[in-house]
């Protein structure tokens, strides 16, 4: 099963058979990125189904000059099927040639795992890190990882494993970062000003709102690599930054997770103004970002964001 040249978005409520009543539901994430080729979809769809899964939201996409082939099926189901549903589609990936991942954002009987990015600037992870110290971010700092040496310390006085994906060009291994993400079964990816783009396959394999990235600017206003430049330009007196998801399609529409801003007066130099926005607004937006996801107050759905009213 294709959708040649374009992303398919079907939205199916209540697809359900044989429904186990002996339990509580959860959510499940089911991503799949391979070469193409027909009948892909199908056996993950069916056992889904046959398991007793309502689907409410399936995305699919190839793409005709790479050949390659992506999909996310989000599901609802009854907790006991978690293992089983894991185990089929392992079973699934084997057979077709996919990378296949199995992910909850309620994992069963233990906290959210986290891996924290970085390159050059360290008030952002420090942060986080923080945050999930002080347990204002209730989930655990699992893994760090870096382009750069640079945040390596910081990751040693937190007590988190480090690893450098880094070439000596600044270059990132993304191999090697999809390896790592696998290893420590990270569950959400934190982007803490970590300046390198992942790759449409990488952001697919962890698709779903998984993976959660600070701009250090106001969206839509202000994209780029030098917001707080682009901005002192045009004149403004108001700064800020973007916590949002990051989605495999480039404009795709609104995923932030929250915006948080700061005032200056008129004539204040833009190196005092990229300082503050550094060390004091981008952390303070990401963190509530982060802790916003991890506490299921929102969540993202086909590209957009929705209150979940699930929050703990």
């Amino acid at each position: 099963m294709t959708c040649r040249g374009a992303l398919a978005k079907v939205a199916m409520e209540k697809v359900s058979c044989n429904v186990s009543r002996w339990g509580t539901k959860m959510e499940i994430v089911v991503t799949a990125v391979g070469p193409d080729n027909v009948g892909l979809a199908d056996p993950i769809i069916h056992e889904l189904t046959t398991q007793g899964a309502s689907i409410a939201e399936i995305q699919m996409y190839d793409h005709d000059e790479a050949a390659v082939f992506a999909m996310l099926c989000r599901v609802n189901i009854d907790s006991a099927r978690w293992e089983s549903i894991r185990t089929a589609m392992q079973s699934i990936g084997s057979k077709t040639g996919l990378s296949v991942r199995v992910w909850t954002p309620t994992p069963p009987n233990r906290r959210a795992r986290l891996a924290i990015c970085a390159t050059y600037q360290e008030s952002t992870p420090r942060a986080v890190l923080q945050a999930v110290a002080d347990g204002i971010i209730r989930a655990d700092a699992t893994v760090m990882i870096g382009n750069r040496k640079k945040c390596e310390k910081l990751a040693n006085e937190f007590g988190v494993p480090w690893h450098n994906i880094g070439r000596d060009d600044g270059s990132a291994d993304d191999e090697r970062f999809v390896e790592l993400l696998d290893e420590y079964a990270v569950d959400y990816v934190v982007l803490a000003r970590y300046m390198r783009v992942l790759p449409p396959g990488t952001c697919w394999k962890f698709a779903g709102g998984r993976i959660i990235n600070l701009h250090h600017g106001l969206l839509p206003s202000f994209p780029g690599f030098r917001p707080y430049h682009d901005a002192f330009a045009a004149r403004m007196l108001t700064y800020g930054a973007t916590c949002h998801f990051i989605v495999p399609e480039l404009d795709a529409g609104n995923q932030t997770i929250h915006q948080s801003t700061f005032c200056v007066a008129p004539g204040t130099r833009i190196e005092q103004i990229v300082h503050e926005g550094q060390e004091v607004n981008e952390p303070r937006c990401l963190v509530e970002g982060v802790r916003r996801v991890v506490d299921r107050e929102v969540k993202l759905h086909f590209h957009r964001i929705v209150a979940t009213f699930e929050s703990r």
